[in-house]
């Protein structure tokens, strides 16, 4: 369902707020008047509203948005004491609705020829903010003050921690990238060692079988076990043949972290700033890595499908080695520095010829 959002705030009331409609009619002004849209379609919003350039660093702007909250949630921290007056209201709301509209006019302030990574990264953080706004209104504006619940919720409202991210966020494309770069090892790493610690322990779902199912396995101990002492349940544990499966899996999951902290240090050591194109086409081929990863490690878990392990590894294969290809004809890779890249191709292959191998006779059943 589309929504016509406005281009402009809408009108404060200017209506006196007294007694028991003012709750009702601070809530509009709030998310009327202040923000412009409900809470609902306020990032939408938030990112179509053509803004002149800011008046203020980004640094500076966020510390503003964190005064102004600051200075709404002591507002109604003093409630049930008389409300302030339909013209304290409407001071408040445009104090709001200013402090919004600079973090705003930072995103837009940002020139596209500084690279897509950065203005990403500043776009994500100008959504956490804005819509931490949304939800701090929501929570002040729906909960009764002084409930215990009410308190919870301002205490955890997240749009004083993104204000706080805004110094952290890099200064120029380079720098976003190394970044983003650094997340996608990170995370590939996390995956590796989930992987590893499965099967050094045999226990592919780390032990969250239920009592029933432990139980039940107890009373079947004449069973057979397999070769390393599972219990030899095909929908919980591996075979053999998935076992022997599982090796080259691995290895090209460490393949995997090799090339991303190969072309991480690449990045680093000879990434030029003004090659913002190039950094965002490594950065975006990076980022496809971690998730066709994650593809992998999922397929391994039993009940194993052979093809389907098999697909998935083809398919991080064919990311991986289009990654290494965008970074060899890239600047960071000058020659003779980019002797690794064929290595690291010749890892892959090697594991998903040995995955073929694994998997060729169910593919021909």
């Amino acid at each position: 369902m589309s929504h016509h959002l406005p281009l402009s705030p809408r009108p404060l009331p200017q209506q006196r707020v007294e007694g028991q409609y003012w709750w009702a009619s601070f809530r509009e002004l709030l998310l009327l008047g202040c923000l412009g849209v409900g809470s609902g379609s306020l990032v939408l919003w938030a990112l179509t509203w053509r803004l002149p350039a800011p008046l203020s660093p980004p640094d500076e702007a966020a510390e503003k948005v964190s005064r102004e909250a600051t200075a709404l949630t002591e507002v109604f921290s003093r409630l049930p004491r008389p409300p302030p007056s339909a013209q304290e209201a409407q001071r408040l709301c445009e104090q709001v609705h200013a402090a919004i509209k600079a973090i705003i006019a930072v995103y837009y302030s940002l020139p596209k020829d500084q690279g897509i990574t950065l203005r990403k990264l500043v776009r994500s953080a100008t959504l956490d903010i804005v819509d931490g706004m949304a939800q701090l209104v929501e929570v002040l504006c729906t909960t009764p003050a002084q409930s215990p619940e009410n308190n919870d919720l301002i205490s955890c409202n997240n749009v004083w921690v993104a204000c706080e991210q805004v110094p952290q966020i890099p200064r120029d494309n380079k720098a976003a990238a190394l970044l983003m770069l650094t997340k996608s090892v990170d995370l590939v790493k996390d995956a590796h060692e989930e992987m590893e610690q499965a099967v050094e322990e045999c226990d592919p779902y780390h032990g969250l079988l239920n009592d029933d199912e432990e139980d039940n396995s107890d009373n079947h101990g004449d069973e057979q076990d397999d070769v390393l002492g599972c219990p030899n349940n095909q929908d919980s544990y591996w075979s053999e043949e998935d076992q022997e499966l599982i090796i080259p899996c691995l290895a090209l999951v460490r393949a995997s972290k090799a090339c991303l902290k190969k072309i991480r240090s690449s990045v680093a050591e000879n990434g030029k700033k003004d090659q913002v194109a190039q950094l965002d086409d490594i950065v975006d081929i990076s980022d496809e890595i971690s998730p066709s990863v994650d593809d992998l490690a999922l397929s391994i878990y039993p009940p194993m499908c052979h093809p389907t392990v098999r697909m998935s590894a083809a398919k991080l294969v064919s990311v991986l080695k289009k990654a290494l290809e965008i970074t060899r004809a890239s600047h960071v890779t000058p020659q003779p520095e980019d002797s690794w890249i064929p290595l690291l191709i010749n890892a892959v292959d090697h594991c998903m010829d040995r995955i073929k191998e694994l998997t060729q006779n169910e593919l021909e059943l």
